[in-house]
């Protein structure tokens, strides 16, 4: 998901703004096979060990000459 705003400074340069979030709606992300510990002898057995990053944003400038 992304938002963006462009603002003209002159008649030929302008300034970007945007904002940027990546797993906007914070769904569960699981890295594979490896996400749930199978092995039988783990106090951890069947747990999920592994998942990607929750919500990450970035916000960037950009200016145009």
């Amino acid at each position: 998901m992304a938002l963006l705003k462009t603002t003209k400074l002159t008649e030929t340069k302008s300034l970007e703004f945007r904002f940027e979030v990546f797993n906007a709606f914070n769904h569960t992300q699981f890295f594979g096979p490896t996400t749930v510990d199978g092995n039988f002898n783990d106090p951890t057995f069947g747990h999920v060990i592994n998942a990607d990053a929750p919500r990450i944003c970035q916000a960037a400038l950009k200016l145009h000459f």
